[in-house]
């Protein structure tokens, strides 16, 4: 089931991206009046959290840096309601997923099986020590085809996400560390040029570097050590392996039949880079 878990995170993923890298979301939650596309970000993510502190958000969230939720929330909600930011949120990646795929696949049978599909699986798994998913599960599916695809993709994705910062906790490694060891994994090098902790102070970049080197995990060069690698190596197996309960709820000719169904849709999106 580990490989099956990553199978989906890898034809899932593309459907999530859509919220974060096309325009219309952030259309829709500009319109709503959040300032930046950080404000709208936060706002909607935390959403189905409910009006908590800022502390929680970055708890749950794990990899932004210290203060960074704290600019956005709670001040965010407090003329625009979560629940108004979720909405615009859903609406915005529908809607790209609509013009992405266009009339042929948003409104194929095989979309449909797949949006059934992928809910069930998504709706599915325990929420115990899952928080982000559990605010998702406590959500409404919506019954558009489109919408409910990207509905339970996301549930998918913060289920995942949830699996993977226990696995980050579990190995010691806080989240601008996370980013360090996915940069490197990536090829980016050197890493404090990553897009996500580039904007950090160049000493907390600096202090963070410090501490993956006295533990071994990077070396002087800026680089893996084999420590290191295997490290992010475990990190990611364990991801994988803590993301698997969800698609028990398929059967395996199931799974195969929502691997064949995404396939197109995933194509699709790849192709246009989710934008």
């Amino acid at each position: 089931m580990t490989c099956t878990a990553r199978r989906f995170f890898e034809l899932l993923e593309p459907i999530c991206l859509v919220t974060f890298l096309a325009d219309e979301c952030n259309e829709e939650l500009a319109a709503l009046g959040h300032r930046t596309y950080w404000d709208g970000y936060f706002a909607s993510r935390a959403a189905p959290l409910g009006l908590v502190p800022a502390q929680v958000v970055h708890a749950a969230f794990y990899s932004f840096a210290e203060g960074e939720a704290a600019r956005h929330i709670p001040s965010a909600w407090e003329t625009i309601p979560p629940e108004a930011s979720f909405a615009a949120r859903e609406r915005g990646s529908a809607a790209s997923l609509r013009r992405i795929l266009g009339d042929e696949l948003a409104c194929s049978p095989g979309l449909v099986r797949a949006a059934d599909l992928t809910t069930r699986a998504a709706t599915s798994a325990p929420t115990e020590g899952r928080v982000m998913y559990a605010g998702m599960r406590a959500m409404p599916v919506p019954s558009d085809p489109v919408a409910r695809l990207w509905h339970s993709a996301t549930m998918l994705r913060e289920h995942r996400a949830d699996g993977h910062v226990a696995a980050l906790v579990g190995a010691r490694i806080g989240g601008t560390e996370a980013h360090v060891l996915s940069a490197l994994a990536q090829g980016v090098h050197p890493p404090e040029s990553f897009g996500r902790i580039h904007h950090l102070p160049k000493e907390r970049l600096a202090a963070v570097m410090a501490g993956l080197r006295e533990r071994g995990l990077v070396g002087p060069d800026g680089r893996f050590t084999d420590a290191g690698r295997e490290t992010q190596h475990r990190i990611e197996a364990l991801t994988d392996e803590l993301a698997a309960p969800p698609y028990d709820a398929l059967s395996p000719a199931e799974r195969d039949e929502l691997v064949a169904e995404l396939e197109p849709i995933t194509a699709e999106l790849v192709a246009a880079g989710s934008r």
